[in-house]
């Protein structure tokens, strides 16, 4: 018999996918969403649906009553500039109303909390590439101080009532159903703004990478994180996941890649950086790999030509065109690793060497399955020694999301 599971923002893009991948393994799914972003046709058939925001007492008498094994915590107020502009609002939704499903769960006796963080959003700006789960923690946004916030308080409720908690921290997700507006992430915005015909305008200088990771397999990593038995809680990062690819993409490459796709000359306006936002962005998955036994599954090539097709088909639109590398400008998901050399990472290197975990006992790092009583060397640091002593410059590789270290 399958698990009770409710959905918060089920209705909207990651959480509709998550949903529907619960129904097709056998579970019972209710999804809970006030609509304020998500749709009703997102939905998944055979799912209930329950029209409610999560602040409200309606949320937590439905956790307090419900009988749910899981709850699934993707609703949130997701715009940076909007946490920038109003950091109350945003924590309004993001803090406050995490507690309150908290509390229902508590007193409902749900077994474990799947939540939705945000790797792109919560370390330090500048620090070594790709990112690990230990990696330095100072967000640059109000909404990525409440993601940073939350995940203290799921800990805290663990420790304090045995309420289980998984932390998935999602680099940049793309695909179907996500929608082009100001909220959307940079692949639909431009996907939709090139299909329509109408030219993207990009923050700052377009030089600017982000960690592109396809929902479908967002999806899988919520359903492993869901079932896979947690070591102890020895740190924040103890059962924390990075979701992503590890590979950068220039925002600019990207808009030229969709426009070929779609046959068009991509033409660009170019504005001010956005305060809050941040310059380069790859998260290292390597925990997730062993702990979940979770790696992406679809390439970047699959994954815009799925999400091309999705939104030109609702559109109305003919078929688009492959998605091929894009001449002169390098592969897309082009893969760079920084060594040495890597001055723009200097500022933050010797934080970055030295985690906060190197003070915890050597039995803990062990507990957590973290570091070896041979070696104190964290592994994400000896991979990229490994790396550093092979190569002084940048290098580039495969776009493919299972290639190794991907």
């Amino acid at each position: 018999m399958g698990r009770r599971v409710l959905v918060t923002g089920g209705a909207g893009f990651i959480g509709s996918h998550v949903a529907a991948a619960y129904l097709e393994a056998g579970d019972e799914v209710t999804v809970l969403d006030d609509l304020s972003s998500g749709a009703i046709a997102n939905v998944p058939p055979g799912a209930r649906f329950v029209h409610a925001d999560i602040r409200s007492r309606e949320a937590r008498a439905l956790l307090a009553a419900g009988g749910f094994t899981l709850l699934n915590h993707h609703a949130a107020q997701v715009d940076v500039r909007i946490s920038v502009a109003d950091p109350v609002r945003d924590g309004e939704f993001n803090i406050v109303g995490l507690l309150n499903l908290l509390e229902g769960a508590r007193v409902g006796g749900v077994r474990r909390v799947i939540f939705a963080s945000s790797g792109g959003a919560l370390y330090v700006e500048n620090g070594r590439l790709p990112l690990d789960e230990a990696a330095a923690k100072l967000p640059l946004s109000p909404y990525g101080s409440a993601k940073l916030a939350s995940e203290y308080y799921l800990a805290t409720f663990a420790q304090l009532y045995g309420l289980e908690s998984v932390v998935l921290r999602y680099s940049n997700v793309y695909g179907p159903r996500q929608n082009g507006t100001g909220e959307g992430g940079v692949v639909a915005v431009f996907a939709h703004r090139l299909v329509a015909g109408e030219p993207v305008t990009i923050f700052g200088d377009g030089l600017q990478t982000r960690d592109l990771v396809y929902v479908g397999d967002v999806a899988e990593a919520n359903l492993l994180a869901s079932g896979r038995r947690l070591g102890p809680l020895c740190e924040l990062d103890s059962r924390a996941f990075n979701i992503g690819t590890g590979i950068e993409t220039g925002v600019t490459e990207l808009a030229e890649v969709l426009a070929a796709a779609l046959g068009r000359r991509m033409e660009a306006r170019y504005q001010p950086p956005r305060a809050g936002e941040l310059r380069r962005s790859a998260l290292a998955i390597d925990k997730a790999a062993s702990e979940l036994g979770w790696r992406p599954r679809t390439t970047l090539r699959e994954g815009l030509a799925s999400t091309l097709q999705a939104i030109a088909g609702a559109k109305g639109g003919r078929d688009v065109g492959a998605v091929r590398d894009n001449g002169g400008h390098g592969r897309i998901g082009s893969r760079r690793t920084p060594v040495e050399s890597d001055t723009e990472s200097a500022s933050c290197a010797a934080s970055w060497r030295t985690p906060a975990r190197a003070t915890r006992p050597r039995s803990c790092w062990q507990g957590c399955g973290a570091w070896s009583s041979a070696d104190t060397t964290p592994p994400a640091s000896r991979s990229r020694m490994a790396r550093a002593s092979s190569s002084r410059r940048w290098r580039v590789g495969s776009s493919a999301a299972g290639a190794a270290g991907a």
